[in-house]
């Protein structure tokens, strides 16, 4: 039977080419599961994954994925860490492995996101990474919707919304919960060099805000040695630091300002 010109047309309407989604989404917006199996006969929808569909046929760009997953699935997750930095001009680093990897951070992210472009990996962060797991007499996790405060809009196609990215200090806090277990202290102290501009309004409540001990106390550490003008706006005595040591590396030199131990080499 074929599709009815009208479906498609609606279809269309809703669905820009290139951009993902999923039966809920289809269902939801009025199309009976007998009218996805007709669309995707008449190759009006294209399956990429089970369950996942596009329209058109060429492969997707990962910033309409990602545009799928903030404005048509509605998720949580928000473009951040090194992506985010990138995206505004922070970071010019390049994988070694040539495989690019997106850095997205939320509740949680659909396990087919990685099944549709073989030359780039989705990394998925829990936002409690940078929030905190646990309340203190001084701190409580940052509600998602406060922690979406910090976000910024970056245009990917015209007509189209913008992908939603982590701001450059919240991006920057969000590397920082990765050293060193997955980022170098050098590569972190890099991206530092070039934070001349940051907003210390937006430090000062990201960082009173996030229970992150280790967070804070890199943050300060790697500010403190490129010493710019909007570090003499942070008020210290309102960050919780927390007690005791760190030990981040093994062998390394102990801050005993911070309390964390350091490569011997910075």
């Amino acid at each position: 039977m074929p599709v009815n010109a009208d479906r498609r047309k609606k279809l269309a309407e809703l669905l820009p080419e290139g951009v993902i989604t999923v039966p809920a989404w289809l269902i939801r917006n009025g199309f009976a599961r007998h009218a996805i199996d007709n669309l995707l006969r008449s190759g009006s929808l294209t399956a990429l994954h089970h369950g996942v569909y596009m329209r058109g046929f060429a492969p997707p760009q990962w910033q309409a994925i990602v545009y799928s997953l903030q404005r048509i699935l509605n998720t949580d997750l928000v473009v951040g860490g090194l992506t985010a930095l990138e995206l505004q001009g922070f970071a010019h680093y390049l994988p070694l492995s040539g495989k690019k990897s997106i850095h997205l951070y939320g509740k949680k992210m659909p396990a087919w996101v990685n099944c549709l472009l073989p030359n780039v990996t989705f990394t998925w962060h829990p936002e409690q990474d940078l929030t905190g797991r646990k309340n203190t007499r001084k701190l409580r996790p940052i509600p998602p919707l406060e922690l979406r405060s910090f976000a910024t809009e970056k245009e990917w196609r015209e007509g189209f919304a913008g992908l939603i990215l982590s701001t450059p200090e919240r991006a920057y806090l969000e590397v920082l919960t990765d050293v060193p277990e997955k980022i170098s202290f050098e590569h972190a102290d890099q991206l530092m060099q070039g934070m001349t501009s940051l907003s210390p309004r937006s430090l000062q409540s990201l960082l009173e805000l996030s229970g992150n001990v280790k967070v804070k106390r890199l943050f300060f550490w790697f500010a403190e040695r490129h010493n710019y003008a909007w570090l003499q706006k942070l008020d210290k005595p309102h960050i919780d630091f927390g007690k005791g040591n760190r030990m981040l590396v093994k062998g390394g030199k102990l801050d005993k300002k911070y309390q964390i131990s350091v490569p011997e080499s910075l």
